[in-house]
């Protein structure tokens, strides 16, 4: 069996594709590096401007003109990247966005830019083309094969776009791993010798993620892992901008929501505000010139906030992730007393209360020896490592030999997998945290004579109604044998590999010959 690394020259990377920044990092024979720029600067703004001159900009340059050309600055795009636009969470995350986003084919949401249209995924290919170039001119040699982490609870369709995106930046993809698991890698969690059981939480700019670990002699098995996919900064973001302008609105009559590039200031504003709160106790500022008043008058918005009021408004979504964390605690069988570690892990983690909240949870300090916006890039640079070095020695069963101690890597499913059957239900094929690769086969009979094809709807959640699921898409076999209806019997074998990614296959189960199976996903086209 071939190994992810085999056959590639050049350097291997770690990356944290991000909603807010990406880091992208290596190990060389100096060890692990952290990439970064002539400033210093590790984080890169996942953002993409399209300037009037033609040029694209990515990066710092980019993000500086948010608040200027709001309908050509695209960001937060891994909020939405690989989701179908008609999606309710999808339709309201793009109505927060300044800039358009439409449905492509397949539902696929599709950027309109004043240098045309781009899918989401070539958005985020440009932002890791960005990294990869960082990458090569610090490491003086082409950047070749990557790791790109995920959020535990990216779908199939989340997972296979964030794929496409590296392959169309020229990197070979060795894996695609989960941030939570990442994270647990690079805080040596799984050095020879330990053995407990360890908890990641995981909130960053869009997502949140709690995982459970055991880790022992060099072994990361994920024991349960959930998460919310729109649950992080940008949402305190909004919420403090929502406030601000709530204030605005009292005060002087004048709505800045009604203006996208108002809006814009408004949200940069509020994440400066965010950022500074978390090591003052209060921040007073101004969005100078927000509007105009008569004969022309300029009009600055001021603010002010305290952290405690700062920690009032963001409570509700905290408690949202503590909730998903003892959920997913209790489908590990364990509380929050079986828990030996708990790591942070994502820029929001640096807000005081959510500290000071899991804190209280666990009852102990959480681990914050590796930088939290790092770490999940380092770990992932150490996947990476691991896995090209053992492409290049006999198999020893493990993924062993990086400085990380990555040992054997064990994660699970995020969702169930299931199929549409008769009165709204559903069949689960795959079950929620199993441990991957895994496969899970159903039989199907046709109900017609001679019938030739046969669609069959596909959707994860744990829900056993089809209609509270969220349909992945539709799974079509073609090709198949003639025969009166129930002779032909197609067994369909549903594959989730080692990235988290569903593959299908269908066989005639009286004469093995192999039928067409293609499963069309929501959120993301056959081309991009």
């Amino acid at each position: 069996m071939s190994h992810p690394g085999e056959g590639l020259d050049g350097a291997i990377v770690g990356i944290d594709l991000g909603t807010t920044n990406s880091v992208i990092a290596s190990v060389t024979g100096r060890g692990l590096e952290v990439i970064r720029d002539r400033h210093g600067n590790a984080l890169v703004p996942s953002v993409v401007a399209f300037v009037p001159n033609g040029e694209v900009l990515v990066g710092r340059r980019a993000r500086d003109r948010a608040i200027i050309d709001p309908l050509n600055t695209i960001h937060s795009a891994k909020r939405i990247i690989g989701r179908p636009c008609g999606a309710p969470d999808t339709q309201r995350v793009i109505s927060q966005l300044p800039y358009i986003v439409s449905p492509g084919q397949n539902e696929e949401p599709i950027v309109r830019t004043r240098a045309g249209d781009e899918s989401v995924t070539q958005i985020s290919a440009r932002v890791l083309a960005h990294l990869r170039a960082g990458a090569q001119a610090h490491l003086g040699r082409p950047v070749t094969g990557c790791v790109v982490t995920v959020p535990a609870n990216f779908s199939d369709g989340q997972r296979e776009a964030t794929r496409r995106a590296a392959v169309a930046a020229g990197m070979h993809v060795l894996r695609i791993l989960n941030e939570p698991t990442a994270a647990a890698i690079a805080l040596g969690m799984g050095a020879p010798g330990s053995q407990r059981r360890v908890g990641v939480f995981d909130m960053g700019g869009g997502t949140f993620d709690f995982t459970v670990l055991a880790v022992h002699d060099g072994l990361f098995e994920v024991l349960a892992t959930g998460g919310e996919p729109y649950l992080g900064g940008d949402d305190f973001d909004h919420v403090l901008a929502d406030r601000f302008a709530r204030s605005f609105l009292e005060t002087m009559r004048i709505d800045v929501n009604a203006d996208p590039e108002k809006r814009a200031r408004v949200v940069r504003a509020a994440e400066q505000a965010k950022i500074a709160l978390s090591s003052q106790g209060s921040i007073d500022g101004v969005v100078p010139s927000i509007a105009h008043g008569v004969g022309g008058m300029e009009i600055d918005m001021p603010y002010s906030l305290s952290r405690a009021d700062f920690e009032a408004l963001i409570g509700k979504q905290i408690d949202r992730a503590l909730d998903t964390t003892n959920q997913v605690l209790a489908q590990a069988g364990l509380t929050p007393a079986h828990i030996d570690e708990v790591a942070l892990v994502g820029g929001s983690t640096l807000i005081p209360a959510v500290r000071r909240r899991v804190r209280n949870l666990f009852g102990r300090e959480p681990n914050t020896s590796v930088n939290p916006l790092e770490a999940v890039a380092c770990g992932a640079a150490y996947h990476a490592h691991a896995l090209w070095a053992a492409s290049q020695m006999p198999p020893t069963g493990s993924e062993a030999g990086s400085p990380g101690g990555v040992g054997l890597l064990m994660d699970v499913t995020s969702h169930s997998l299931g199929i549409a059957t008769y009165g709204d239900n559903v069949e689960v094929l795959i079950d929620k945290n199993t441990t991957i690769p895994c496969e899970g086969t159903r039989m199907f009979s046709t109900v017609l004579d001679n019938q030739r094809e046969v669609s069959i709807r596909v959707c994860q959640g744990e829900a056993r109604r089809f209609s509270q699921s969220e349909f992945l898409g539709e799974l079509h076999l073609s090709n198949l044998r003639p025969a009166p209806r129930g002779e032909t019997q197609v067994a369909v074998e549903f594959i989730v590999d080692a990235n988290g990614i569903l593959q299908v296959s269908a066989r005639d189960a009286t004469t093995g010959q192999l039928a067409q199976a293609q499963l069309a996903v929501r959120g993301l086209s056959r081309t991009s």
